[in-house]
């Protein structure tokens, strides 16, 4: 048996379902603390487990010379979104050179693979020879902590191996400031400056937080927290707190949900299906601009654009856009909008462009499909396949504007818009 086949079986024997099911089934006569005795040691099992992730993910990146593309196959492969790939991959990278100590933890079950990352976060602005003693400092101070302990005691141990470079760190974690947005439940979504310089972000919330509390007058139903939030929105729109700003924003919705006929759900470019309800209540905004779209009643694939709408049509790219919705590498979810329109195959001069060859790619992406290894095709139906440098290959297919209808004919009901 080769190396790899023998690895994969070792591994698939440790995780046995058989195995894991008698265990389950055995837990149901477990009194409170033998309950928490194999919490704790299923907790040192899946460190264990982590640890040799790590150890592979880092095998991985070494073979191919941390090419970035490397994070994009992780976050394919193990369903991962791409910044939890990259810290996934630049911990792996650490873990196996700066830091074997803390490594050694996770191997003992005395350190979680979360944990862990919070070491590689903390001492990333180290050289090398300073992480590593650092790693040796916190060798004694890591086991059984939580992930906030690991992360202060991480945070003294950079300090203390490299006193004179408290300056240089700060400098590093200033200069990864960003913008970052997550969205969460249906219809709700969350913006965060992360990294920010700390005095403009503590001047910014004390400016948020006084318009706020000026506007708590004795009619205000909100609360203080909501007032925060739409003063803080109100002011990155363009306003001067408070009051509701013109945004723009895609919004896929069938005619008869629109209409209130029914209660399809409808789709927000970029964070997904919102109930028809919420997509009524934006739709109705008094700065909404309407745009009628022809789709396939079999399919529910965009066929054509209506030309009726308040301003003039951009022609093929609107159309790839409005098919598309979002970028098309699978697991990317940046609105189309945001996106580059990229030829599926390289553009010869002098030859033809339709929509057929068209795809939406945000600019990482746009730039990953041309690193050596990645392969995208385009079929006629629409369906992208990115194929991986390892040969792994993902589809991603335009998604349909509603669900399809073998039933409609021309004389029921209208098109969507």
């Amino acid at each position: 048996m080769d190396t790899r086949n023998a690895t994969l079986a070792l591994l698939k024997e440790i995780t046995e379902p058989d195995t894991l099911g008698e265990i389950n089934a055995s837990l149901y006569s477990l009194d409170d603390k033998d309950s928490l005795a194999v919490a704790v040691a299923a907790s040192e099992g899946i460190a264990r487990l982590e640890a040799v992730r790590f150890r592979a993910l880092a095998q991985l990146s070494r073979r191919r010379d941390g090419a970035g593309g490397v994070v994009q196959e992780v976050a394919f492969e193990l369903s991962f979104v791409d910044s939890h790939a990259g810290a996934m991959v630049a911990a792996a990278e650490a873990l196996t050179t700066r830091l074997p100590r803390t490594l050694g933890l996770m191997d003992k079950g005395q350190v979680s693979g979360f944990g862990a990352m919070k070491v590689a976060a903390a001492t990333a602005w180290l050289s090398d020879e300073n992480a590593r003693a650092a790693d040796a400092l916190l060798e004694d101070r890591l086991p059984r902590k939580n992930s906030e302990q690991i992360r202060k005691a991480a945070g003294h141990a950079a300090m203390t191996v490299d006193r004179a470079g408290a300056a240089k760190r700060a400098e590093h974690h200033r200069a990864g400031r960003r913008l970052s947005l997550r969205h969460g439940e249906t219809g709700v979504a969350s913006i965060e400056v992360e990294d920010g310089p700390v005095e403009k972000v503590a001047a910014a919330y004390t400016r948020i937080d006084r318009e706020a509390r000026a506007l708590k007058t004795g009619g205000e139903t909100r609360t203080l927290d909501q007032l925060r939030a739409d003063v803080a929105l109100d002011l990155l729109l363009g306003g001067q707190g408070g009051t509701s700003e013109r945004a723009e924003v895609f919004l896929y919705m069938d005619l008869a949900t629109y209409l209130g006929l029914n209660d399809d759900p409808a789709e927000l470019a970029g964070h997904g299906h919102i109930p028809a309800e919420l997509g009524r209540h934006i739709a109705s905004g008094p700065n909404t601009v309407l745009r009628r779209i022809i789709t396939d009643p079999l399919s529910g694939q965009v066929l054509d654009l209506g030309r009726n709408r308040y301003r003039p049509t951009a022609g093929l790219g609107e159309f790839v856009r409005v098919r598309d919705r979002e970028c098309r590498r699978p697991g990317c979810h940046r609105p189309a909008q945001a996106c580059d329109l990229d030829h599926s195959v390289p553009w010869q001069f002098g030859g033809h462009t339709d929509a057929a060859d068209l795809i939406d790619l945000c600019r990482r992406d746009h730039r990953l499909k041309g690193e050596p290894g990645w392969t995208y095709r385009l079929d006629g139906d629409g369906t992208l396949t990115i194929t991986t440098p390892t040969g792994r290959s993902y589809d991603s297919a335009p998604p349909p504007l509603h669900e399809p209808r073998p039933e409609v004919s021309s004389a029921e009901e209208p098109p969507p818009f």
